[in-house]
């Protein structure tokens, strides 16, 4: 089954070592995003990229503790992405957040019914 919906997609850019609340900053996005019944984040660890302060981040040259770039992608409905986003003027302190509006499609497997 398909539906579609128009949505927010939401892309954050931080580093694996911005904490918020002594916890890594990408982890408590994620969890406020859980919090707040978001359809869906997801966290990618980069490989390279630099941002404003023009530092490379080269996650190739570093190994499982190192400082890398992030990119958080988060999408739902505009009335949720909007809770979200005051939630974060909150949480960061340095980074980038953009957002798009979307058309999404969003499939699932229909359930079969057991009937007895």
């Amino acid at each position: 089954m398909m539906t579609e919906v128009e949505a927010k997609l939401v892309t954050i850019y931080v580093n694996s070592s911005d904490r918020w609340a002594g916890r890594p900053l990408y982890a408590a996005i994620v969890q406020s995003c859980r919090g707040l019944g978001i359809a869906g984040a997801t966290v990618t660890r980069c490989i390279e990229g630099y941002g404003a302060s023009g530092e490379n981040g080269d996650g190739r040259a570093y190994g499982v503790g190192a400082d890398v770039p992030l990119r958080i992608e988060i999408i739902d409905v505009p009335d949720r992405i909007d809770v979200l986003l005051e939630a974060l003027s909150g949480m960061m302190g340095e980074g980038l957040v953009a957002v798009q509006d979307v058309h999404a499609y969003k499939y699932r497997r229909e359930r079969a019914v057991v009937t007895v």
